[in-house]
């Protein structure tokens, strides 16, 4: 598969980072399975390929998004199929498994798999050998894994929707990849190396970043990661004036700046011989949901976790105008997770499935 710009950006220049380089260096010259956790658009594609590059296997690196496929797809996808194994399989195929033998298989979004398929990755790890559907002729397999997510998977344990036996094989070797806002001496080498892939793309001049450029890249939270980073520079070379990016070219949309609200208060001038006014910070989101949730279990709510999923599910299904894609984007999880929750709380299947597939074929 095609590395993005983002996957082949091993600029890793903050001391954490190249603390995380010298521990993925020696855990690549073993065998285990690796388990990298981080959250989107941090580089995680990034730290795979760079396992596989020093492990010696001379095989391929794949990468594969288990969010990607639908769940008819991804068995199929994933561990292959013979001929008229299922309706439109007119001839046998492969799947990724096979296709990474003798290298590396990187599966992001580990935790977006149904039951079933952790079932069956569970026992290709222990047996080391895969078998295509429609088929009982189990294949021997050389493959080093290693497996991504965004989500906890911790807490999917606690909420079995995730296998901790699992869970176990495929933590061998665990990887925590901090956010872009936690690593500031990776930013600015990042977006050097942005601006030279899309200068070139665009056919400018050489560009540089003003001071005050660098600052508000430095002072911004960086909710979206290397991704948003990414997007953002190409976006200010393109509206940007006398090869100079300006802070105004900058379209920072996410967080607000980490310094901005401080550093305001500090240079408010107070009137003279005025005493100080003490600055009141709005609650914050997090804190309000705490009392709440206090209030819930103050009252000894007899199924608060499930209270507490179906509302939210059900709220932002319906905010979302019952549109699977936007919902699942703004809750922060895959469509084929969203869809399994649709179905227990009966917002879809029966007369909501064919509302949706009419919605799906005339939209």
């Amino acid at each position: 598969m095609a590395l993005s710009i983002r996957a082949k950006a091993l600029l890793f220049h903050d001391p954490r980072s190249v603390a995380l380089i010298d521990q993925v260096e020696r855990i690549a010259r073993s065998e285990a399975t690796v388990l990298v956790i981080g959250e989107t658009g941090t580089g995680k594609e990034l730290i795979a390929r760079h396992i596989h590059n020093h492990s010696g296997r001379t095989g391929p690196f794949v990468a594969v998004n288990c969010g990607a496929f639908s769940e008819s797809l991804i068995d199929a996808e994933l561990f292959g199929h013979e001929s008229g194994a299922f309706t439109g399989a007119n001839q046998a195929r492969s799947g990724w498994f096979e296709a990474a033998n003798g290298g590396t298989l990187f599966l992001d979004e580990i935790g977006d798999l149904s039951p079933a398929l952790q079932v069956k990755l569970l026992r290709v790890l222990q047996e080391r050998q895969v078998t295509r559907l429609g088929s009982r002729r189990p294949i021997s397999l050389d493959v080093r894994l290693v497996a991504a997510t965004n989500v906890d998977l911790q807490k999917a344990i606690a909420a079995e929707r995730f296998r901790s036996d699992l869970y176990y094989r495929l933590s061998v070797a665990t990887l925590n990849l901090p956010a872009l806002c936690e690593r500031p001496g990776d930013i600015l080498p990042l977006a050097h190396h942005f601006i030279n892939v899309y200068r070139n793309k665009l056919r400018l001049e050489p560009v540089r970043l003003s001071p005050a450029t660098q600052a508000a890249l430095l002072a911004y939270e960086w909710p979206g990661n290397i991704r948003e980073l990414e997007n953002v520079i190409h976006y200010a070379l393109i509206v940007c004036r006398n090869n100079t990016i300006e802070a105004d070219d900058l379209k920072l949309v996410g967080a607000l700046h980490r310094q901005v609200g401080t550093v305001q208060r500090a240079q408010a001038p107070l009137p003279v011989n005025a005493a100080p006014v003490p600055v009141v910070e709005p609650r914050s989101f997090s804190a309000r949901l705490i009392d709440l949730f206090g209030e819930m279990v103050a009252a000894n709510e007899q199924t608060l976790f499930d209270s507490v999923e179906e509302t939210l599910v059900r709220t932002v299904y319906a905010r979302c105008a019952n549109n699977q894609v936007q919902t699942a984007r703004a809750l922060g999880i895959s469509r084929n997770i969203l869809r399994t929750h649709l179905k227990r709380f009966g917002l879809i299947g029966g007369e909501a499935a064919v509302a949706q597939l009419e919605e799906a074929t005339t939209g």
